[in-house]
């Protein structure tokens, strides 16, 4: 199929128009780009300047104490309850244990079975429930207080980065692309008419 001459003037008039179109659009989106870029760390500068302290002064403020109250509550029950009342039934058990095999041993003697002795028992009981209570405390380090991270800091660090995933968020949303105004990759070349 041939084009008239006339059509042929205008196509091209048209495809000289969409490169230059073309050619505006993409500088429009490398200023588009700066400015993105600009924004962004001021953004950052914010965050650092601004919500950071907020946030570190109001948990500093309004959590830490009750964080505080709750570290040493929780502690208080570790070492005053589950630590011996495990150590206690650590204790029965290893005694039962003791007993069960001294049964066992009379049995295989050829004794028969005769009343254990309560007071033997309830001593290894004793003994075994020390140690056991001894083991866990170390284990769970319940004596000595370590240093490091407390759970203050770790809910510090938990409020931070749901800070920073908040505004990341809302940058995002306020900078992001609309699928109308999307851009092609090659960023120079016309489209063909």
């Amino acid at each position: 199929m041939s084009l008239s001459r006339k059509r042929k003037k205008e196509l091209r008039k048209l495809q000289s128009q969409a490169t230059n179109l073309w050619e505006a659009q993409q500088v429009l989106v490398g200023e588009a780009a700066s400015v993105a870029r600009a924004a962004s760390k001021q953004l950052g500068a914010l965050g650092r300047e601004q919500v950071k302290p907020q946030v570190q002064a109001s948990y500093e403020r309004f959590a830490a104490p009750y964080v505080d109250k709750g570290v040493k509550v929780s502690r208080n029950v570790l070492e005053k309850s589950v630590v011996p009342a495990a150590g206690a039934v650590v204790g029965s058990a290893m005694s039962v244990w003791d007993a069960a095999n001294d049964t066992r041993s009379r049995l295989a003697a050829g004794q028969g079975f005769s009343i254990p002795d309560g007071t033997k028992y309830s001593k290894n009981m004793e003994k075994y429930a020390k140690q056991a209570t001894k083991a866990m405390s170390a284990k769970l380090g319940v004596q000595p207080p370590k240093r490091g991270i407390s759970a203050g800091g770790v809910i510090a660090i938990i409020l931070g980065v749901a800070a920073a995933l908040g505004v990341l968020y809302a940058a995002w949303q306020t900078l992001r692309a609309d699928d109308e105004l999307w851009v092609a990759d090659d960023p120079l070349r016309a489209p063909d008419a």
